[in-house]
């Protein structure tokens, strides 16, 4: 088995965490491999260096973030990820530090599942093709103003917003922007998408749920500067007034680990701080 290690640069804890790490893969003869850089300092084969269908496990070590970024980079790669959080507690990168040997060694008995999370395909009007495990937000940029968007659905006419944008989320990615915009939270293994306008004129403008099936287009329709669409916060690109953006499921997926002795629900209570008890 290959096992892709992917450390923080930026926690003080990751190097230590990484040794220990190397030492329980050596003594159970688990090949580790590493990005150019982090592999020379780390003393291991680089990850170009292998056979890219033999890595079964992404390991990252960081937040939410830092997993969005590994599978942006590494989308050939048929590979789940598994997160290790190394500051607060995430909702896809949940296993604490203090975890982590167990965790490792529920992976190596089979004891975990693999989640096939949904990834949207948006296309540019010049059809440039992007991804998110998260979301597109689709936002005013430096406009002052407010800004006009239609939205259609299988070229069905659904609603003009006039908001500072809309956010287009993955269940994955409802927890995030969207939630944050008064989004629902949708269940990471539901398929479906979440359409959040950003702060909308008018209050009766609510979030609203499509399944995956639907192929959803949104136009630029004020006489302004271009606006921009972000995807997962990393890829950027404009949009002119009357241009469109179109979004459909994608066939590609976002594999994620789940381990046996972690649940979704039991993080989204500790990440959002309910205190409800049973009675």
């Amino acid at each position: 088995m290959i096992i892709a290690l992917f450390p923080s640069h930026s926690h003080k804890d990751s190097d230590d965490l990484c040794k220990q790490i190397l030492e329980f893969f050596k003594q159970n003869n688990i090949t580790v491999v590493a990005e150019e850089g982090d592999a020379e300092r780390l003393n291991i084969p680089r990850l170009d260096s292998v056979d890219q269908k033999e890595i079964k496990f992404l390991l990252s070590m960081g937040g939410d973030g830092t997993i969005l970024n590994i599978a942006h980079r590494h989308m050939n790669l048929d590979a789940a990820i598994l997160g290790i959080n190394l500051g607060h507690l995430g909702f896809m990168a949940d296993i604490p530090i203090s975890d982590v040997k167990a965790s490792l060694e529920d992976l190596l008995s089979g004891a975990y599942t693999i989640e096939d999370r949904i990834i949207i395909e948006g296309t540019t009007p010049d059809n440039k093709t992007s991804y998110v495990m998260n979301d597109f937000v689709i936002h005013r940029a430096k406009n002052s103003s407010l800004i006009e968007l239609s939205i259609y659905v299988d070229d069905l006419y659904l609603n003009t917003f006039e908001a500072d944008g809309i956010i287009l989320s993955t269940p994955n990615g409802s927890t995030a922007y969207s939630l944050a915009a008064g989004g629902p939270i949708l269940s990471p293994s539901l398929n479906g998408v979440v359409i959040t306008p950003i702060c909308p004129h008018t209050i009766s403008n609510r979030p609203i749920v499509l399944t995956t099936d639907h192929n959803i287009k949104i136009e630029y329709l004020s006489e302004y500067d271009p606006i921009e669409v972000v995807a997962d916060g990393l890829e950027h690109f404009q949009l002119k007034q009357r241009e469109c953006f179109t979004f459909k499921k994608s066939d590609k997926v976002f594999k994620l680990v789940n381990l046996n002795r972690r649940d979704y629900f039991s993080t989204l209570r500790t990440k959002l701080g309910w205190s409800g008890k049973l009675r």
